[in-house]
């Protein structure tokens, strides 16, 4: 898959601009606050639907505006998609696939596939888990359109219980009331967790080889840490268990919703003993091994954006990820133009040319 297009209106700090991407390797290159992060923001944004900055989409029109558009055309051998997206101050936003409205996000998700890498992607390894999830369900959800409605509904059945153990007083009234949310908890959750498995499966042998190239010998190995749970019916009496616990503390305490996963690097736990560089190495990896993932589902590759990632990285490093990256679409931001790689948008003052 190859962005061939992309058209900004009012977004950020581009008034109307239109930009033609006719190379594999584009290096957005400009002094900072110019827009490089912006646009790659715009591509982002048209491709999962949501931004990788913020929430409060209303902060993506350009200041004084009443609207904010995105149209992204991209192409494979045997296809043209167009996302045009259109964010309002007082009014929902307008996406639209080739043309034809669609009512919910989830429906974008995977028609131009993406992978986004930058310096603050190092919180998938070293922050929360929370981190690791979204970073699991991104994937999943741009190769598999059910699981993120299924998350979607996971989600929801979580809220309804967790009120119900806030909000009720008496525990034996508590279990009367609380069996139908189990049930559809556990009969959507281990849906969830199927397809987290087999993703951690899928990805530990990429995300291996890919980090020994990287690192230049290192092992990289994933554990999926869930709730042990190999069907629903033990996902239920694992909720039957716990909750006293729950009631206690107004809130379910086991779930995909509490999933991690935990990252070795030589067999010592990464998050609490690697280095900062073997942070970096450990997150590029991961991101360099979806592409290989997407490109066994969708038989394409994605496209990659590398946000200020080269500035980061010694000579040897930046080498072999753009030997590595080479198969696809490749988006690279800089400051440096010593650092950039294809061919050269320059960006200066929300116009790049």
């Amino acid at each position: 898959m190859r962005i061939t297009h992309l058209f900004l209106s009012n977004f950020r700090n581009y008034k109307n601009q239109t930009i033609e991407f006719d190379s594999d390797i584009i290096s957005l290159c400009g002094k900072n606050a110019q827009g490089k992060t912006n646009l790659i923001e715009a591509i982002f944004f048209a491709c999962i639907g949501k931004s990788f900055r913020t929430n409060k989409e209303k902060q993506l029109i350009r200041w004084g505006e009443e609207f904010s558009k995105i149209i992204l055309f991209a192409n494979n051998e045997v296809r043209t998609k167009k996302i045009e997206v259109i964010i309002f101050n007082n009014q929902k936003k307008i996406v639209k696939l080739d043309g034809i409205p669609i009512k919910r996000i989830g429906d974008v998700l995977g028609e131009v596939p993406i992978v986004f890498f930058s310096p603050d992607e190092l919180k998938l390894v070293k922050e929360s888990p929370d981190e690791r999830r979204k970073f699991m369900n991104i994937h999943i959800s741009q190769t598999n359109k059910k699981y993120f409605y299924l998350l979607s509904r996971y989600e929801k059945i979580l809220d309804n219980r967790n009120k119900l153990l806030k909000t009720t007083k008496d525990f034996n009234v508590l279990k009367e009331n609380i069996q139908i949310w189990d049930k559809a908890l556990a009969s959507t959750g281990i849906k969830i967790i199927k397809e987290r498995e087999n993703f951690i499966k899928d990805i530990q042998p990429f995300a291996s080889k890919a980090h020994e190239y990287i690192s230049g010998g290192e092992k990289l190995s994933l554990i999926y840490k869930t709730c042990e749970v190999d069907d629903e019916q033990q996902f239920l009496k694992k909720l039957s268990k716990s909750l006293e616990k729950d009631f206690k503390l107004g809130y379910t305490t086991c779930g995909p919703h509490r999933d991690d996963i935990d990252i070795y690097v030589n067999e010592e736990e990464v998050k609490s003993f690697g280095s900062q560089g073997q942070q970096r190495t450990v997150a590029l990896s991961l991101k360099l091994a979806e592409l290989e993932i997407m490109k066994n589902v969708t038989g394409e590759y994605p496209i990659l954006i590398l946000d200020d990632v080269f500035s980061e990285l010694d000579e040897t490093r930046r080498k072999k990820l753009i030997k590595f990256t080479s198969r696809c679409q490749t988006f690279i931001t800089t400051t440096d133009e010593n650092l950039c790689e294809g061919k050269i948008v320059r960006v200066e003052d929300g116009k790049a040319n």
